[in-house]
């Protein structure tokens, strides 16, 4: 494994952490995720990402990851870096939602509950909800380092005009962002555009998610929907209207590319993300071992040509493939 230092801290990441956004829930299969979570931290992934909704149910991954920690991987706490965050929807009601300090406090709590654990490595603000003052917020994420429920705290898909404003809040209370999590790839370039400098001029660390789109940059979508696939389901985060023939086609454009570096498309996508010295970590996720081996293999290759780079510009710099929301 390779691992980066985020930002201006003495932390260490590896470049591919685990995700649980999907498949770690109540409604997967149990041996298959404690499979997953033991391969990823013997391979050198000592990173693990949650959030407090992550399911489904909301909650479950928490809970499904905790009973792996004490099953599998019981002693080996001080080696893992573990995160969580809240600010989406969890439960009803007016708290259960929102960047408010009384739903991250609460969200705190609830999570360490779930997961078995005494902190947190670093929890983030998921969201900004649009309402909540910055300065609470902030302040929330101050608190929990104080209360020794995080080490660290991070900002999660938070919009360039408040950026600087969290950092500064942050660093003046002696309690700097350590990571910035925000999503891209191949096709979502909004925050490598707009997001990445401003973390990085203010010391933090990037860490990205969904760097193959969904599963759009795997090559799985070239002969049409697959069955059970993520863009075949009536809800979910890749809806059928957005498998277009323009993406399929740059897709198929860049596997060309891919197995001249004796790369998958996917493998070639997680590159492409790490290829951004400003990125301190890119978020995977997996349904399988297998698939998480496929993943790890990108390792042996992350290295651009000049020639590689442009071609691969002359593909993706179409505002047609890009998600912008």
């Amino acid at each position: 494994m390779i691992y980066n230092y985020c930002g201006h801290s003495g932390v260490q990441l590896p470049v591919l952490s685990l995700g649980l956004w999907h498949n770690f829930g109540s409604v997967d299969d149990f041996s298959v995720a404690t499979q997953m979570v033991v391969r990823a931290f013997d391979a050198g992934i000592c990173h693990f990402d949650l959030a407090n909704n992550y399911g489904p149910e909301p909650g479950s991954a928490e809970e499904n990851f905790g009973k792996i920690l004490k099953n599998s991987l019981a002693g080996h706490r001080d080696e893992l870096f573990i995160s969580s965050k809240a600010g989406h929807d969890m439960w009803p009601g007016v708290y259960g939602t929102g960047s408010s300090r009384k739903n991250l406090i609460a969200s705190c709590d609830q999570s360490l509950k779930r997961t078995g654990l005494e902190y947190f490595d670093i929890f983030y603000s998921h969201r900004y909800d649009g309402v909540t003052p910055i300065e609470e917020t902030m302040q929330a994420l101050i608190d929990l380092v104080r209360q020794g429920k995080a080490l660290y705290v991070g900002i999660s898909k938070y919009p360039p005009a408040l950026q600087q404003q969290c950092y500064d809040i942050l660093k003046e209370a002696h309690v700097p962002c350590l990571l910035s999590q925000y999503r891209c790839s191949m096709f979502d370039p909004k925050a490598k555009n707009n997001n990445f400098q401003i973390a990085a001029d203010n010391g933090s660390g990037i860490i990205c998610f969904s760097p193959l789109a969904q599963g759009l940059l795997t090559g799985k979508y070239g002969n049409g929907i697959p069955e059970g696939s993520r863009a075949a389901r009536s809800t979910g985060f890749l809806q059928e209207s957005q498998v277009t023939p323009a993406r399929v086609e740059a897709v198929k454009q860049l596997a060309v590319i891919a197995k001249e570096r004796g790369q998958s498309i996917a493998q070639m996508a997680l590159a492409w993300v790490l290829a951004d010295k400003r990125v301190t970590s890119c978020i995977i996720g997996t349904s399988c071992v297998a698939q998480l081996e496929n993943n790890l293999t990108t390792l042996h290759n992350l290295t651009f040509s000049e020639d590689e780079m442009k071609r691969i510009d002359n593909i993706i710099n179409q505002k047609d493939l890009w998600f912008l929301s």
